[in-house]
């Protein structure tokens, strides 16, 4: 973050009494998450999609090409996320500059996917330490108002579904291969094992005893919420992600500084991420069906099948 945003005293204090007092300014509930909207999932290009959450928007494009692995792992291919964020999003962030932000959104991601196992690297293998399948995200935000990694997270998830690679063929005994154009033959999608779900929550210490806060002796005061916006995301005293699967499996949890959280509200927490989780899954598998149902009725791919009248 290359410009610190101020926040006045008086809005703090406002702030803060709203929340005493069960109040959200955004008018949502503590446990309740924006939905995300005005999804677009390109129609000619596999991979590239455009969400909004709230008033963030994203937009995340998935690219392959063929590669040399790495040397102490010649069976599986090569994932990376590039994560951009630029002035437009919002004044407080910095052109040309690789930011904390960025690095820490693009290592969180990449970890709950690549250490998860939901992108199967073995089925990007081609030819055993010689050739195979790099993968990589372009995630670019368009506007900030909080919550970079839930939005982030999900869109990676789409776009990764919705990519598909081109169909090969290995000739010469391995020594070359054939990438059949789209148009010739129906690309393959990726392999991927579940969805990992990042979920993002803020805390807010109401006690005015500072010295308590700091030794952790004090934890009733604290406050979370579910998916800050921006205004919320200045005022937090800490927080932490917690990323799960439809299987209810905890994939990572990452906490950076801030107030201590006890281990009883971690489990509280935990558990009713479960919900949003099993919707945001169901959110990404329909959107995919519908797609892939709408260009099938466009193109008129019904001829293809086998069987067909033509």
């Amino acid at each position: 973050m290359s410009r610190k945003i101020e926040i006045t005293t008086n809005e703090k204090t406002y702030f803060i009494e709203a929340l005493k007092n069960g109040i959200r300014l955004n008018g949502r509930q503590f446990n309740e998450m924006r939905t995300p909207s005005n999804i677009f999932l390109s129609k000619d290009e596999y991979g590239y999609i455009e969400l909004e959450w709230g008033l963030t928007k994203i937009s995340c494009r998935v690219s392959s090409f063929i590669r040399k692995p790495f040397e102490d792992r010649p069976f599986e291919g090569i994932f990376n996320i590039n994560c951009e964020i630029n002035s437009m999003a919002s004044k407080q962030f910095e052109n040309g500059k690789n930011s904390d932000e960025e690095v820490l959104i693009s290592r969180i991601i990449e970890k709950s996917i690549r250490r998860s196992n939901s992108l199967d690297l073995e089925s990007l293998c081609i030819i055993s330490g010689e050739k195979v399948w790099s993968i990589t995200v372009d995630l670019n935000f368009l506007n900030f108002d909080g919550n970079f990694i839930d939005i982030g997270c999900f869109g990676v998830m789409l776009a990764l579904s919705h990519f598909k690679k081109p169909d090969i063929t290995i000739i010469n005994g391995g020594k070359d291969i054939i990438i059949h154009d789209i148009n010739e033959r129906e690309p393959q999608p990726l392999s991927i094992l579940h969805i990992p779900i990042c979920l993002t929550y803020s805390f807010y210490n109401t006690s005015q005893n500072v010295e308590e806060n700091i030794k952790g002796e004090s934890d009733e005061d604290a406050i979370y919420l579910l998916d800050c916006d921006y205004k919320e995301d200045l005022l937090k005293d800490g927080s932490i992600i917690i990323t799960l699967n439809k299987n209810r499996e905890i994939i990572q949890l990452s906490k950076n500084g801030g107030i201590p959280i006890d281990v009883n509200i971690l489990l509280d927490l935990s558990l009713n991420s479960i919900k949003f989780v099993n919707e945001l899954t169901d959110l990404i598998k329909t959107l995919i069906k519908d797609h892939e149902q709408q260009r099938f009725t466009e193109l008129n791919l019904k001829l293809l099948q086998v069987g067909a009248d033509r």
